[in-house]
């Protein structure tokens, strides 16, 4: 363990939208900001092809070169990005007080403000095909790539409210939706299942899980989804179903985990924090993204409480000089 101390005024913590946004405006505050990545840099989108629903890419852009973008206008103002993994943090509870942070398990760093972005993580089934065909026709998220299989038939994994919301919003676009449900029924809330009954291109496989999804490679190079193959849990009888897009539809979990005991979480671990604010229940400590909305989880409204987290810490160390 290093035994130098490094004294900073804003440390952000995660390295999407939320957090470049925030490092954007808190640079512009003067505050200058480090940013540590985490290990994923860039965040959820980096596993996306094609974003086409964030404002100012008329053209849609590449969820990987979207980040490139997000980072290098950060460090036009001066934001200092590191690649690093915060291992441990000391939160102050006192207002003024410095929060002490560990990262990659030995450098020491001592905050006046910390900003927390560090996302959400999809859940997935776990499956080698499933993962290998990421950003080549599946996805964890139907309002973001829902658009780019409109008139196509698609499969929705899950049986929750999320899982019947993805598909009712999917039957809009797409031409049909099959829904595999793992289990005898539903567990989604009696209004979602009557909305999925009575959307007309909704097929409900009960009983039914995924084997595996089927790719084909395309002449330049890259692998799509060409279909499923799906397995009866009871009868154990396997069939195929010719697809192009599989959204799983099984949760997500918060990256909140290094916080626990120290920032109030909600039942499924999400942070929270005060009314319209980024405010946690400990002063200098703000929290923005997908880390404490379980609600829109896009990266239009991650950006949106960057920039809000930016503004609580910058007024928060102004309160300080009062």
């Amino acid at each position: 363990m290093s035994d130098t101390v490094e004294r900073i005024k804003c440390l952000i913590i995660g390295s999407g939208p939320a957090g470049y946004t925030a490092a954007i405006y808190a640079a512009r505050a003067d505050l200058k900001p480090i940013m540590y990545t985490g290990l994923e840099a860039g965040g959820q989108l980096t596993t996306t092809t094609e974003v086409d629903n964030f404002p100012g890419y008329p053209e849609g852009v590449d969820g990987t070169k979207m980040m490139e973008d997000l980072k290098a206008q950060a460090e036009r103002f001066d934001t200092e990005v590191r690649f690093g993994i915060v291992t441990k943090v000391d939160l102050s509870k006192e207002v003024g007080g410095i929060h002490k942070i560990e990262v990659d398990g030995e450098k020491q760093i001592e905050a006046e403000t910390v900003i927390i972005a560090t996302g959400a993580s999809a859940s997935y089934l776990g499956l080698e095909s499933e993962e290998r065909l990421k950003g080549g026709g599946v996805s964890a998220c139907a309002t973001c790539d829902g658009f780019f299989y409109k008139g196509e038939d698609i499969i929705v994994v899950g049986a929750g409210d999320t899982a019947a919301e993805e598909a009712t919003y999917l039957a809009k676009i797409c031409r049909n939706v099959t829904m595999l449900v793992r289990r005898d029924e539903m567990r989604a809330s009696k209004a979602m299942q009557n909305r999925v009954m009575n959307t007309k291109n909704i097929k409900v496989l009960f009983n039914t899980e995924l084997d595996e999804v089927l790719g084909e490679k395309k002449a330049f190079g890259d692998e799509v989804v060409i279909g499923v193959r799906v397995v009866n849990n009871q009868t154990k009888e396997k069939h195929e179903i010719d697809v192009t897009g599989v959204f799983i539809a099984i949760g997500h979990k918060p990256n909140t985990a290094l916080f626990t005991g120290q920032l109030d979480m909600d039942d499924t671990k999400y942070l929270i924090t005060k009314g319209k604010s980024s405010k946690t229940n400990l002063p200098g400590v703000f929290a923005c993204g997908d880390v404490q909305d379980h609600e829109y989880r896009q990266a239009v409204t991650a950006a949106g409480s960057g920039c809000m987290a930016a503004l609580d810490a910058e007024r928060y160390l102004s309160s300080l000089d009062d």
